[in-house]
């Protein structure tokens, strides 16, 4: 049990929620990046769980670093540079690969401000909804620091080179409307319906068969770094397993009673 990472698990939906509204759910909080990592790995473990929803308690989804540690150099800041090496190999490094290798896909319900390495927690979820409020920044180089958790490598991927580096060199905000025409989330809601719109969402997606969610989400995560040719061999294998599954059997057979399978019925 984590009091700083709630989680709740509905209907093959699990929701994820950063809990610690007093620092803006700044992420350096050792109890609140390892509950995420405790989360996602249980996450992933869990075959009954089919889609996860990130998102913030308060009025920010996650800060980033905690300021105060970062201008008192305490916490995962102390040290030597061995040490804070270290310290974010051991924290949100961690974290990143733990959220970034999730099995089941993750939406992120991005709720105020995304910033630092909360930016970076948000690129790496598969989906991103963001309510009015959200800002996103990349705001590293603005405090004389580099992204220690990987922006580098997942903005890019996200919303292209020139708009990764726009965001990284002048560490400027992007506000939700700038965000949704960059493509780094995929709508804007109000937010008072930002969870009720991400349930949904999250509905439609835990609605299919687990496993063949799992290895579509694989698929498009290997897809990123590897050739078509090793990716389609991939791709006949799973498909190879996947034919002789039991849900594969019951959605056929749903298809052809004329109703969709769904959670308990796959």
């Amino acid at each position: 049990m984590n009091d700083r990472v709630i989680t709740d698990i509905i209907d093959a939906i699990a929701t994820v929620t950063l809990d610690m509204p007093d620092t803006r759910n700044a992420i350096s909080d050792p109890g609140l990046c390892h509950g995420l990592i405790d989360a996602f790995e249980a996450i992933s473990a869990n075959h009954a769980v089919r889609c996860v929803i990130l998102t913030g308690s308060g009025k920010s989804f996650c800060s980033g670093g905690n300021i105060h540690d970062l201008r008192n150099r305490t916490g995962m800041f102390g040290g030597d540079a061995v040490a804070v090496r270290n310290s974010y190999r051991d924290s949100v490094q961690k974290l990143i690969r733990t959220v970034w290798q999730c099995e089941v896909p993750v939406i992120a319900a991005v709720n105020g401000a995304a910033y630092g390495a909360g930016c970076d927690l948000a690129a790496c979820c598969d989906i991103r909804l963001a309510g009015e409020s959200a800002v996103f920044a990349e705001n590293f180089t603005a405090l004389g620091l580099v992204s220690g958790d990987g922006g580098a490598w997942l903005l890019p991927r996200q919303i292209g080179l020139s708009r990764a580096a726009e965001m990284t060199y002048t560490a400027d905000p992007v506000d939700a409307v700038k965000a949704l025409h960059w493509g780094l989330v995929s709508s804007v809601v109000t937010d008072d319906r930002l969870m009720a719109e991400a349930t949904d969402l999250a509905a439609r997606i835990a609605r299919h068969p687990a496993h063949g969610l799992r290895l579509s989400k694989r698929l498009i995560r290997e897809g990123m770094t590897t050739t078509l040719d090793t990716l389609l061999e991939l791709a006949g294998a799973y498909q190879g397993a996947l034919h002789q599954s039991d849900e594969h059997a019951a959605a056929m057979a749903a298809l052809a009673a004329g109703r969709k399978a769904g959670p308990g019925k796959a």
